[in-house]
């Protein structure tokens, strides 16, 4: 194991967040590329759980554990650094690591707003009841963000979108595990 990393197991709710994509410096500081564009999981975890990347060369195997001193945003990218990693080339070696942390660690989302991760898997039903089927992913257009669905139908499985936005978008209730849509089955 590298210096500063700990052999670790990943969390049960570990969520990737992101890559080391370079050293940063000469102390140790490294570059990452967050999957969000608003990264405070990254800057609330006090450890980050780290994967060797799937293809190219590998510094190291299995699961490594950083303790991370300190992360910030730096000319529009994140850069961080971790104890016992305190130099360039260890910086470097983490280069393409992916970066995963407990689901419990991320702040707390304000009111009225989800994390993308919360939201897959929800059952979508309109208003006269009808199941719509399940959040599979969602998607950044621009202005707004989109629910893509997964509706079963015959054995095909067909897909949905809802923009999810207030005017469709009538309640979403994470411990019920549902979203509540103003949106009929054959938009």
């Amino acid at each position: 194991m590298l210096p500063g990393l700990e052999a670790a197991e990943l969390p049960a709710d570990a969520i990737e967040v992101g890559r080391i994509t370079d050293a940063w410096g000469i102390k140790g500081w490294f570059k990452v590329l967050p999957h969000s564009a608003d990264p405070e999981a990254l800057f609330s975890a006090k450890s980050w759980f780290l994967l060797p990347t799937e293809k190219g060369a590998k510094t190291f195997a299995g699961v490594g554990k950083l303790n991370i001193k300190e992360a910030k945003t730096h000319s529009n990218t994140v850069v961080a650094c971790a104890q016992g990693i305190d130099d360039r080339s260890t910086a470097d070696s983490l280069r393409g690591a992916r970066i995963f942390i407990s689901r419990s660690s991320f702040p707390s989302a304000q009111k009225d707003e989800y994390y993308w991760v919360d939201l897959i898997g929800l059952e979508v039903i309109n208003r006269e009841g009808v199941s719509l089927g399940q959040v599979r992913d969602l998607l950044t257009t621009g202005p707004q963000t989109v629910l893509v669905i997964d509706k079963v139908h015959d054995e095909k499985t067909e897909q949905i979108m809802i923009p999810f936005v207030a005017v469709y978008i009538d309640d979403v209730n994470l411990n019920e595990r549902r979203i509540l849509v103003d949106w009929q089955p054959d938009y």
